[in-house]
């Protein structure tokens, strides 16, 4: 329409049964357009929900070690930061040092060393080991590449598709002959 007097655009918009709304308060001059407010209400907050719904979430699981760890407890938490990582979330490693510990801080800076070169194909240190008090923290996070991975596989576990829309079905073990 151009540009029009506000008194002309309120007379327009009652004379179609329509609202005068401001989409663009900023321009100049302002932008209106002729429109059903409560529509215009629902879309926004549609378009505000769906970007809420694409913004990643991330997460931070966090482990604690002690400087002195047996291998296998060590194994087995490797184990769980790899489950992690895996699974896209950053991971905050800890190691706690108690009494005459705190005075070997490099017991610590080894063994997070150690944890980053093992985990290195499925993430990176985020931030390096730092002592804070009596702990030594440093952050993992997932490479790209196993992030974008982790996240399409909770899509697919949500939708109960198997990836290509169809429904995931078990199917039953098949049955040897010596099991018969």
């Amino acid at each position: 329409m151009g540009i029009v007097p506000l008194e002309r655009a309120l007379q327009l918009a009652a004379d179609v049964d329509l609202d005068l709304v401001e989409v663009a308060p900023m321009a100049r001059p302002p932008v209106c357009k002729l429109m059903d407010f409560g529509k215009f209400k629902y879309e926004s907050a549609l378009k505000a929900r769906e970007a809420r719904r694409n913004q990643q979430q991330t997460v931070i699981k966090e482990m604690k070690l002690r400087p002195k760890i047996d291998p296998h407890d060590y194994e087995t938490k490797k184990g769980h930061v790899v489950r992690f990582l895996k699974a896209g979330d950053k991971v905050k490693v800890t190691i706690m040092f108690r009494g005459r510990e705190q005075s070997r801080p490099e017991l610590g800076f080894r063994l997070l060393r150690k944890l980053s070169e093992e985990i290195s194909e499925l993430g990176f240190v985020e931030s390096s080991p730092k002592q804070d008090g009596r702990n030594m923290i440093m952050v993992l996070a997932p490479h790209r590449n196993v992030k974008a991975a982790a996240t399409e596989r909770r899509e697919k576990s949500e939708d109960g598709t198997g990836g290509e829309g169809e429904p995931v079905a078990e199917l039953p073990e098949p049955v040897t002959a010596d099991q018969a």
